[in-house]
């Protein structure tokens, strides 16, 4: 693994137990629960790479239609991106937890 490869990692268990100390607290310890984290974690990991897509290719890109013309088209990650961020926000709003912050601990949270 690259460096950069290794910190996404961190950050990704940093988010995830994060959610997963902000249910603790909540006393909401069901399977159901920890499913959900889950699946804000699998659109967490979309999200970078959706990032990382806009990042290599910017919003707008070229590209040969059909007829041989160049054009310039949308990058749907873009779009996409949105999407994903609204579905995290309303994991995060069902589970009634707050976004996770990576440099504190769930307690310093809710003080």
């Amino acid at each position: 693994m690259k460096g950069g490869e290794i910190l996404k990692v961190k950050e990704e268990e940093q988010v995830k137990n994060s959610l997963m100390e902000q249910l603790r607290l909540q006393n909401k310890t069901a399977k159901f629960y920890s499913n959900l984290v889950d699946d804000y974690m699998s659109y967490w990991k979309l999200k970078e790479t959706l990032l990382k897509d806009i990042d290599d290719n910017g919003i707008r890109y070229k590209s040969t239609n059909g007829n041989g013309i160049t054009v310039d088209k949308p990058n749907e990650s873009v779009q996409n991106l949105q999407k994903t961020t609204a579905t995290m926000l309303k994991i995060l709003s069902d589970l009634n937890l707050k976004e996770p912050l990576s440099n504190s601990t769930a307690e310093d949270d809710y003080l």
